[in-house]
């Protein structure tokens, strides 16, 4: 299980970034990468000493008088790119995500404006539902191509140090007017003289001038349709390389996928990580919302959409989230967003009123009030979780989707509570922490987090949550390991490895469960993101013997 909080962490990202923005500006030197560790550091100093100053901001916000507001609005500078721009470098920064929806489906947006003034030291204009659209689309795609894109800058600085030297922002500046010129195919000049205005609004004349002629070069390369790229050709790691930049992933990553999945499925992958995501919906079947209604609420709104080929009460749909979000629907507990790869794993559980189940990685929940549907009030699902703040929302949620009957939080870390507690239950679903490797469509920011080093991490990981989770299956009783990745080393390898150390547990065949063309040749469930055109996932089901 890959996690999902979209909440903003405690520590203000832009808060740090107005120090290292400050830095740039006030010492007159460029921050490089060497330096980000020692900036963030001074800034965290920054935050401790001025927490009681951010609180009295924020308590204030929303009620400038006419004079202060005045000072600080800029309506030359465009919404979408102002908060494109900060987003992207609190992303960055680790500390925020590419989506503008939280758990709850509310729109984040009224807040971004806020980001940027303590970011950047204005406003501009309220941000508008098409602007929303804008943004979400400017940092989920500058996110993904964002390899293929400093690819190009630098091919246009001419000079490696003047692209490792840039400041974040400046850089974030270039990355949105590359995509929105290439990607978007926006008006050039017109990409180019707003960005302009941002970088000298928000840096200083000098870094406008940069900007200026970095982008009239890319739209000269753009009429003449000669764009810079690299060769593939050389070993095999020359190769990776290459197309590691061509389709904007990590090298490791790339190679990792021509080595288990061949060369054209590598790429075919790739280019459907670089799509934008498609989405699915549930109807809340427990709250008598069926799908039939949520065709029709989705019809009246104008959002297009697809049933789904394998799932009841699942519906596809490519756009319109902000639409759904401003419906109600989601706010309401009439559906709730989740991807088909995820349901498909609710149904190889099998769930059956009057079942004891636990999911023991279970928040932010959305597998847990699956299945609670199932139980038609009868039963019991045990979600465990070591994190209180996700588990709260699992439980909050459990009450909307009016389940909380029949389902119940614990707080833990499950190889302590396997340790102490003596409860066997009928299933037993281990959706566990995992490298999120299917997920790259969705998660775009996820591909430049991850480290070939996590792989060995999350490995371990696994076996010991297998093994804690084991010991809680009855006799009979069956077990689900899931993952959202497509990793071999994640998956098929770790079911390998626990079968060896428990015989007592063998394969139920998926295919009694989920369609045939979702079943490996082992009898394990797998979808295929660029096959099944749904997040890549895995999961093994294993009966207790004994």
């Amino acid at each position: 299980m890959l996690p999902q909080t979209l909440s903003i962490p405690p520590v203000n990202p832009a808060d740090t970034f107005v120090v290292r923005t400050n830095l740039a500006k006030n010492v007159g030197r460029k921050p490089n990468n060497s330096a980000t560790i020692s900036t963030v550091q001074c800034a965290k100093k920054y935050l401790n000493s001025t927490r009681s100053r951010t609180a009295t901001l924020k308590s204030k916000e929303g009620h400038l008088n006419a004079a202060s507001k005045t000072q600080k609005v800029n309506l030359e500078v465009s919404p979408h790119r102002a908060v494109s721009a900060v987003r992207l470098m609190r992303i960055e920064l680790g500390g925020a995500f590419a989506d503008l929806l939280n758990e709850q489906g509310k729109g984040s947006g009224g807040n971004e404006m806020g980001y940027v003034e303590r970011t950047l030291g204005f406003r501009t204009r309220d941000l508008e539902d098409r602007d929303l659209r804008l943004v979400t689309e400017i940092v989920g795609g500058t996110i993904r191509w964002r390899r293929y894109l400093d690819y190009l800058i630098l091919s246009l600085c001419h000079d490696e140090g003047t692209f490792r030297d840039m400041e974040p922002l400046l850089l974030q500046i270039l990355r949105i007017g590359f995509y929105e010129i290439i990607k978007l195919e926006m008006p050039p000049y017109a990409v180019v003289d707003e960005n302009v205005r941002l970088a000298k609004v928000a840096l200083r004349p000098g870094a406008g001038n940069m900007v200026n002629g970095i982008l009239r070069k890319l739209v000269l390369l753009k009429e003449s349709n000669s764009f810079p790229s690299p060769e593939v050709n050389g070993d095999d790691r020359q190769q990776a390389r290459a197309l590691a930049t061509i389709y904007s992933h990590p090298v490791w990553m790339v190679r990792r996928w021509i080595k288990h999945l061949g060369r054209e499925e590598a790429i075919r992958l790739m280019m459907w990580n670089n799509k934008d995501p498609t989405f699915s919906l549930r109807a809340n079947v427990a709250k008598g919302f069926r799908r039939s209604h949520l065709v029709e609420q989705l019809e009246k709104l104008k959002v297009p959409h697809e049933l789904s080929a394998h799932l009841d009460d699942f519906v596809r749909i490519r756009t319109g989230m902000q639409l759904i979000i401003q419906s109600g629907l989601l706010k309401d507990g009439l559906c709730s967003v989740q991807d088909e790869s995820a349901g498909m794993v609710v149904t190889l559980v099998n769930p059956q009123p009057g079942e004891s189940i636990l999911d023991c990685c279970a928040a932010p929940g959305g597998k847990a009030l699956f299945l609670a549907t199932f139980l038609n009030g009868q039963g019991m699902v045990t979600a465990v979780d070591v994190n209180a703040g996700r588990l709260r929302i699992l439980k909050e949620t459990a009450e909307l989707h009016q389940v909380h009957n029949v389902v119940t939080t614990i707080h833990s870390d499950l190889r302590i509570f396997s340790n102490n507690s003596h409860i066997k239950h009928d299933k037993v679903l281990l959706d566990a922490p995992c490298s999120g490797l299917g997920v790259l469509s969705k998660r775009a920011d996820l591909r430049w987090n991850r480290r070939l080093e996590d792989m060995e991490e999350l490995k371990s990981l696994q076996d010991e949550l297998l093994d804690s989770a084991s010991s809680m299956v009855k006799p009979g009783g069956a077990l689900i390991y899931s993952t959202c990745s497509i990793d071999q080393e994640e998956n098929e390898e770790r079911i390998a490895s626990f079968l060896l150390r428990h015989p007592e547990f063998v394969v139920d065949a998926a295919d009694n469960y989920v369609p045939h063309e979702f079943v490996t040749e082992r009898g394990f469930y797998r979808s295929n993101p660029a096959k099944h055109s749904m997040d890549g996932a895995f999961a093994a089901r294993l009966i207790r013997s004994r």
